[in-house]
């Protein structure tokens, strides 16, 4: 017998036109469950014109794909940009909007929060965020379950742009606040083993495993060899794709470029993405010349070319929670250099398709850059491991999984809620 299906509201502080991999992955999230036949309400940032043009002008899927469905409603809080990053919204305090309202008139089965640090406002310390556990008031007068999907190691963003020194003053606080954030929802999701077992040990409760983080294996594939986006340019070629930010340590390519060009003189790093240190690495490369190519974002064909097209690509960010591109890159049948972090050991295998340097270290990741460019038998070997070492991660598999969590949750749920008289 089919099961019945959900009523799920969604809530997410990050969505197109919001270029990030968080944005991308609610977006295949919600489609998915549409296509299955699920009512989804969607509750997302709104676009204003206190963000950057480019912003709003984004080539990306977001609501219009998603209209379609008769299944589908939406609804967007009220923005106003991030303190430290005007690109990203932040939501404006609850007293401007009402999640319970939402709730009320949706009536849903299970409510889901995407990034819920940032829904709450943690971003900011709640200078200008929303305040509260978003969700959580409807939940609990209702007996309607509500999880936390985990995106953003927040610890890791904390201590980098605070410091050692303010974070040893932190430090022990910490646990006593992950205890009670987490606490918050019946169940918290983590999509990398290594994540989970951080935050158990920080205090995290209710928390679990679960491979929800996918990508489109039929779009990220290495026959996009043929989308070129600079023709006739054979260099061997490096490539990071994401947001140029601080956390992301995009600084350290250009730290580690001119080791990697001694033994590699023609090579050519990309970097494809923007951020606040656009004017930054702008500067910092242009003594490189055509060395190094500061593209700007990149979408569509010209985007899955160059993960093709890449002999080797670059992500030396300590933050990451199963990094979206890292699997995209892989998916594309090329191999990477990442750094030692939690979860990326779970999807670089030393030697079978890529190789994992020291963090903070840009003289031993030119090293495992130049490994690879300095032996095609290696690097065939592991561009030929790259696509089947991530398969296992398709979208279609890992929303499969999330689906049944779902159902799983609702139905030790089943009977707790009130009788209505």
């Amino acid at each position: 017998m089919p099961q019945q299906k959900l009523r799920i509201a969604l809530f997410t502080g990050l969505y197109a036109p919001f270029l990030t991999g968080v944005s991308v992955a609610v977006h295949q999230r919600v489609r998915w469950l549409l296509q299955q036949g699920h009512q989804v309400l969607l509750v997302h940032p709104q676009i204003n014109n206190k963000y950057p043009k480019k912003i709003s002008d984004r080539p990306m899927p977001g609501l219009e794909e998603l209209q379609s469905f008769p299944n589908f409603s939406a609804y967007s809080f009220p923005t106003q940009p991030l303190i430290f990053y005007k690109s990203l919204p932040q939501p404006l305090n609850y007293r401007h909007w009402s999640d319970t309202k939402l709730l009320a008139q949706f009536q849903p089965d299970i409510i889901v929060v995407e990034e819920a640090a940032q829904m709450r406002g943690l971003y900011s310390g709640f200078l200008q965020g929303y305040g509260r556990p978003v969700g959580v008031k409807y939940a609990k007068k209702n007996h309607t379950p509500i999880i936390s999907v985990f995106h953003t190691d927040i610890v890791a963003y904390i201590r980098y742009y605070l410091g050692d020194v303010f974070f040893s003053f932190l430090r022990p606080i910490i646990p006593l606040l992950v205890k009670q954030f987490s606490e918050t929802y019946d169940l918290n999701l983590f999509s990398s083993r290594e994540q989970l077992i951080k935050y158990q040990k920080l205090q995290c409760k209710r928390s679990e495993y679960l491979p929800y983080q996918g990508i489109n294996c039929e779009k990220f594939h290495p026959r996009n060899i043929v989308h070129d986006p600079i023709p006739n340019d054979n260099r061997p070629t490096l490539l990071f794709v994401g947001r140029v930010t601080a956390e992301k340590n995009v600084t350290q390519l250009i730290d580690a470029f001119p080791s990697i060009a001694a033994k590699i003189p023609d090579v050519h790093l990309v970097i494809v993405g923007s951020g606040p240190l656009d004017a930054e690495i702008r500067r910092r490369a242009a003594k490189f010349g055509s060395g190094i190519t500061i593209w700007g974002e990149s979408h569509g064909t010209e985007l899955l070319g160059w993960f093709a097209r890449a002999d080797v690509f670059v992500n030396p960010s300590v933050t990451e929670n199963f990094c979206t591109t890292t699997n995209e890159a892989l998916a594309s049948g090329t191999p990477v250099v990442a750094v030692t972090a939690p979860s990326t050991s779970e999807q670089v295998f030393v030697g079978r398709n890529g190789f994992l340097a020291e963090p903070n270290n840009p003289a031993d990741f030119a090293q495992k850059v130049i490994a690879i460019l300095e032996n095609p038998e290696l690097k065939a070997a592991m561009s030929k491991e790259a696509r089947p070492s991530i398969l296992q991660y398709d979208w279609s598999s890992c929303m499969e999984k999330f689906e049944a969590k779902l159902y799983e949750v609702v139905e030790t749920t089943k009977g707790k809620k009130p009788t209505l008289v």
